[in-house]
């Protein structure tokens, strides 16, 4: 028998070779460039070599090998790699192996992973993927499986599907963008269609308006002509009475003299008659411009020529279930919402839950010109000072939105955890007072006059809720506001009335309560509404077509706000006979 490390004759290596095919299919490599086939014991991951028991014992003993990646019997590659054997020329060459490791870019993939599903080069193996913790393969030894094999088939499938579904989502695409384009440039010939419209009316006035100075100056030039011609008479009917009078009295022809004296006379008579009716300076007027100040405030007040809306757009559907169910509420936590820098006592007419934390809420507090956020639990109370008394507050996206009546102004503030602070502010044309925000739009309420405006954040006015066809106002003061998708609800006190709106502007209910004030929507669409002048707290259907009392006796309820997610109804209060510390507390309701 072949000792190892030693070389055997050709005729003994021949021999050891042909009967060794028969007592091992895997052989050491190494001892095979030497004539010497001796079995397989182990596998260098970094040679890509199979070893027998001794070159696998002193593999790693040369320094260049000493970091090599050995495996044992049981672990290496069960299939002979014969990229360096002249043996056999049809299994897979080293040229095979090129793709990059994604974990180690000096490294290639050459092995595979069954339990993570993973391609894995040398490294990965020693790391991570270790054959005592993953099944691994060596790819050589099962890739000839995947030939024309069901993976290999459905894989293909799987391609041609993914491809047909990039290729209808592309075709589908260009067909809704072709019919988008299309509709965009009917939109803007319908914009400067519009455009003409207005410049054709407005000609048609600025040509009335022309034409009534050119009647005037006609007018004018006329009563100059006529003076004119009418003058220019008298005066040469005078002078020549003149010059005959000089005439005869030069040449002292007494009786012809005396006739045409009382002639000249008579003519002096005539004319003064004929001169009190002509046209003089206070008969001819100077004038100034004064434009159209309905035409003038109208085009002051627009935002927008217009507004570009999907055809696809619909008013939503109704609620399926809106009418409103007795609930009952707890007896109230009273939550203390002044803060020692407050110089009187709180007015809070507003209120609004975080989105990021329902036990944290947002109030406006009026007397105190300030936005507080105050944690319901901990009792901590982060606030921010302004420069007016703000009247409501609401979430809109990233930020709040709060109104300052007394500045025509909705200031927009930005908030964190810990942190209030101010951000831009958007004039408005009215003491906006109730807000509330729905995808990207805003609702305010305005008084003195009363109306409903509907605006993107940027302030551009979309809808304007004024008077009714019968140009009657029908809002008086809508002191709040709230929304969802298909509605808006509008607390007038003064009306005695909450009313109902769909997202066009058109009035679509109404439910007369004593005095409204807070309103706010419950998860099933139906509302909370706070009575301040009857002392009570109803449950209104959201189609505003029933209402039922849930709580009586509530000592002056004004702002309110629903938290969701702990079932918490917010009710603030404002008692002006009794005003004083009891008008700092927030009353929080949880539902039973």
């Amino acid at each position: 028998m072949a000792v190892p490390g030693k070389k055997a004759s050709q005729k003994f290596s021949s021999t050891l070779s042909q009967g060794g095919a028969e007592d091992f299919d895997i052989y050491c490599e190494i001892c095979d460039r030497a004539d010497i086939r001796l079995p397989a014991f182990g596998y260098c991951v970094d040679c890509e070599e199979h070893l027998c028991q001794s070159c696998f014992n002193t593999h790693r003993r040369p320094k260049p090998l000493c970091h090599h990646q050995l495996l044992d019997k049981d672990h290496m590659p069960q299939k002979q790699n014969f990229h360096r054997s002249s043996k056999s020329t049809s299994s897979p060459q080293t040229g095979d192996f090129t793709k990059p490791c994604t974990k180690h870019s000096k490294e290639v993939i050459k092995f595979y992973c069954h339990d993570h599903n993973a391609l894995i080069c040398s490294v990965c193996v020693t790391l991570e993927h270790t054959p005592t913790s993953c099944h691994v393969d060596y790819i050589p030894d099962i890739s000839e499986q995947t030939l024309d094999s069901k993976e290999f088939k459905e894989t293909l499938k799987d391609i041609d599907k993914l491809t047909n579904k990039c290729s209808k989502i592309t075709s589908d695409l260009k067909q809704r963008v072709a019919k988008s384009t299309s509709s965009l440039k009917d939109a803007i010939a319908e914009i400067d269609n519009f455009r003409k419209e207005i410049n054709k009316r407005l000609d048609e006035l600025e040509k009335e308006v022309k034409d009534t100075a050119t009647t005037l100056q006609q007018v004018n030039n006329k009563k100059l002509k006529i003076t004119e011609t009418t003058c220019d008479d008298i005066n040469k009917s005078l002078q020549a009475s003149a010059d005959t009078l000089k005439h005869l009295n030069s040449n002292k022809k007494t009786d012809q003299l005396f006739t045409e004296l009382k002639r000249a006379q008579q003519l002096i008579q005539d004319n003064n008659n004929i001169i009190s009716q002509l046209s003089t300076i206070n008969d001819i007027d100077e004038y100034i411009f004064e434009p159209n100040q309905d035409i003038k405030k109208f085009f002051q007040d627009q935002k927008s020529l217009g507004t570009l809306s999907s055809k696809n757009k619909k008013q939503p559907a109704e609620p399926k279930n809106p009418t409103a169910v007795a609930m009952k509420l707890s007896t109230p936590r009273n939550f203390n919402a002044k803060s020692s820098s407050d110089k009187g006592d709180c007015w809070i007419t507003g209120i609004a839950v975080s989105p990021q934390n329902q036990n944290q809420i947002f109030a406006a507090d009026y007397d105190n010109h300030s936005i507080k956020m105050i944690h319901i639990n901990s009792g901590t109370i982060k606030q921010l000072k302004l420069d007016s008394e703000p009247w409501d507050v609401t979430i809109a996206s990233d930020s709040l939105a709060v109104t300052l009546p007394n500045r025509k102004t909705i200031q927009f503030i930005s908030f964190s955890p810990d942190s209030l602070s101010l951000k831009n502010k958007l004039k408005v044309d009215g003491e906006c007072h109730g807000i509330s925000h729905h995808q990207g739009k805003l609702v305010v309420t305005f008084t003195a006059p009363g109306k409903l405006q509907i605006m993107d954040l940027k302030g551009n006015t979309e809808v304007t809720v004024y008077k009714d066809s019968k140009e009657y106002n029908i809002l008086i003061y809508p002191w709040y506001v709230t929304t969802n998708s298909h509605s808006i609800y509008v607390s007038d006190c003064y009306k005695n009335a909450v009313l109902r709106f769909n997202w066009k502007g058109e009035m679509i209910g109404l439910v007369g309560i004593r005095g409204p004030h807070g309103i706010t929507l419950l998860d099933d669409g139906s509302l909370i509404v706070n009575d301040c002048k009857s002392d009570c707290i109803y449950r209104v259907s959201g189609d505003c077509k029933d209402s039922k009392t849930i709580m009586a006796d509530v000592d002056s309820p004004y702002a309110a706000c629903w938290c969701a997610d702990n079932s918490t109804l917010c009710v603030s209060k404002r008692n002006i006979v009794s005003a004083g510390s009891d008008n700092n507390y927030i009353r929080l309701y949880k539902m039973m």
